[in-house]
């Protein structure tokens, strides 16, 4: 697929309020960082999974952090905020066991007790903005890049 903005330049307006609306502060950029990474994970997408491993090298954050996200329920090297975000981007993404929700009561009560409002709608924000990305990502498939000023595009 060529570059979508170039087809649609209405995206970058979309892509940029999504920024916006997630770049409030409320959340640490690494905890955004890290659920879009798990998201590329949870979909098996080289591209997002680059890009914000990319994105938490550039943060400073540890390699063995970065490696563990697949793997985050038994590693000892995230806050238990950070494994809150984790949990609700992963209910959000797979499906839930038949008959259940994928977000319980008890996930978002633990996810609150980690988050105020502001942070919970940003991250749930968040989270709709990975999935909006997911679809570019898999139908698209752009280049895999380190760096949103890389070209992605053919």
């Amino acid at each position: 697929m060529p570059n979508p903005t170039e087809i649609v330049p209405e995206l970058n307006d979309i892509t940029a309020t999504l920024f916006r609306a997630t770049g409030n502060r409320s959340v640490p950029r690494t905890t955004m960082s890290l659920v879009h990474l798990r998201a590329g994970q949870i979909v098996g997408n080289t591209y997002l999974t680059i890009l914000n491993t990319g994105f938490l090298r550039k943060a400073g954050v540890s390699e063995e952090r970065i490696t563990a996200v697949s793997s985050w329920q038994d590693a000892p090297y995230f806050t238990d905020a950070e494994r809150a975000a984790l949990s609700l981007v992963e209910a959000t993404l797979q499906p839930a066991p038949h008959g259940q929700e994928r977000v319980t009561d008890d996930l978002y009560a633990e996810v609150a007790k980690h988050y105020d409002k502001k942070a919970l709608a940003t991250l749930t924000i968040a989270i709709g903005q990975i999935n909006f990305f997911i679809a570019l990502a898999v139908i698209g498939k752009p280049a895999p890049v380190a760096s949103l000023a890389d070209e992605q595009w053919d």
